[in-house]
């Protein structure tokens, strides 16, 4: 079995273990204690029972820490949403849900209400853009107060005479 290149001095240990201790954020806090774990001597395996971390993620914690120290274990995302209409956009759609309707916009083989299908058609004419999830146009037609239901099998009203010949055929048989 290899010998360990990975450990940590006595000075290391304590900024890992003060980093741990100071953190809130709780994806941080496992990136420190695994880090500082691994570089004490535990094994892999007693690692990822003790911080649910995964060997990966491990190994690739332990290269950023010797190339960038307690920094590079700081998480780098920078979050946020994607919104991609600006709130004045939004406000400008608002008003034309309700001002048109698709057929006004598309022409007669579009649908009478507005759904998710003809919202993304609407807001790439108008506004240029493009989501990639359905569920985002769904979401932009509940901030515009629209409720959106997904079509359901509709009951067709039924011919009273061909249930009366049915039940006629059924009392001959």
């Amino acid at each position: 079995m290899a010998k360990r290149k990975f450990t940590l001095n006595e000075k290391e240990r304590q900024q890992l273990k003060q980093a741990y201790e100071l953190s809130k954020d709780v994806g941080a806090r496992t990136r420190y204690q695994s880090v500082r774990l691994y570089g004490e001597g535990y094994s892999v395996t007693e690692i990822e029972e003790i911080t649910g971390c995964r060997r990966s993620s491990l190994m690739e914690w332990c290269r950023e820490y010797q190339k960038n120290g307690v920094q590079g274990l700081v998480d780098k995302r920078v979050g946020g949403n994607s919104a991609k209409l600006s709130p004045l956009q939004l406000e400008d759609l608002n008003n034309r849900l309700r001002q048109y309707r698709p057929q006004d916009i598309f022409g007669a083989e579009a649908s009478f209400y507005w759904t998710p299908p003809e919202l993304a058609r609407a807001i790439e004419k108008w506004y240029g853009v493009v989501y990639r999830s359905p569920s985002s146009h769904q979401h932009i037609l509940a901030m515009c107060g629209f409720s959106y239901q997904k079509v359901e099998k509709v009951f067709k009203p039924r011919s009273e005479q061909k249930v009366l010949e049915f039940d006629e055929q059924v009392e001959k048989n």
